[in-house]
């Protein structure tokens, strides 16, 4: 296998986009190795619908698109990032905070933390940001 390799796609920010999103995610692990029902392959999905989701609802429609980006780095480290052309970024709610919405970040640290991995936002040239989730990949050797 390779040192290093690449997924990406570019959907319109559209709640339906969400699920195309995670169909991609979930071809591209495939391809890569990680059966879908790892529990890894499920925690992935979640975590790119959860950061999909905020590229379309907390961007206010300032942002068209969001690109899904995937590389996987010596079959040691899985790096996930979902990047959308709004400065705003994520916000953490204070627990005492109760609405519907809004947990998302919580629950994308939260996997990330349990799975050994962590949470960057790092800003793009263009004025937008890359929220990127990095996680120790444990895909199967092939033989």
């Amino acid at each position: 296998m390779a040192d290093h390799q690449e997924a990406t796609v570019t959907l319109p920010s559209d709640p339906v986009s969400v699920s195309s999103a995670r169909r991609h995610v979930a071809r591209t692990l495939a391809e890569w190795g990680l059966s879908e029902e790892s529990e890894l392959a499920d925690t992935v999905r979640l975590i790119i619908s959860e950061l999909a989701t905020n590229a379309v609802q907390h961007t206010f429609g300032q942002s068209p698109t969001f690109t899904v980006e995937l590389r996987l780095e010596r079959d040691e480290e899985l790096r996930l990032g979902v990047t959308d052309s709004h400065p705003r970024w994520p916000q953490r709610l204070p627990a005492a905070v109760r609405q519907d919405n809004g947990r998302g970040m919580v629950i994308i640290r939260s996997l990330a933390h349990e799975y050994g991995g962590r949470l960057t936002v790092v800003p793009t040239a263009e004025g937008g940001k890359t929220v990127w989730i990095s996680l120790p990949w444990a895909a199967p050797v092939q033989g």
